[in-house]
């Protein structure tokens, strides 16, 4: 996860149901918290798209969340720049997508 991501204050992410993390220390913290947790989580991507304009790109992804506590999907759009290391994550954001009923 840590070789994703660009390491500088302008990376932010926004987990489902929290606050804009902003930086990477904060974000870092965040998912250590996750994977740290009793509970397993296992996630089967789904849905993937990616574009790329210039050194940019973002894709977007269902997220399929399965854990000892059920399951939930997740829609997150991704942002990458191009560095000079190669392409890093600048900006997460996940939104839980709840059941339609028809």
């Amino acid at each position: 996860m840590s070789d994703l991501w660009e390491h500088s204050g302008r990376a932010v992410c926004t987990h489902p149901g929290w606050a804009t993390l902003k930086g990477w220390g904060a974000i870092v913290s965040s998912f250590a918290a996750m994977f740290r947790g009793e509970n397993s989580l296992q996630f089967l991507l789904t849905e993937a798209s990616a574009s790329v304009n210039g050194d940019t790109a973002w894709v977007t992804v269902d997220e399929n969340l399965l854990g000892d506590q059920g399951g939930a999907t997740v829609a997150a759009v991704n942002i990458f720049t191009r560095s000079p290391q190669g392409w890093r994550l600048v900006v997460h954001i996940g939104s839980p997508v709840h059941a339609i009923r028809g």
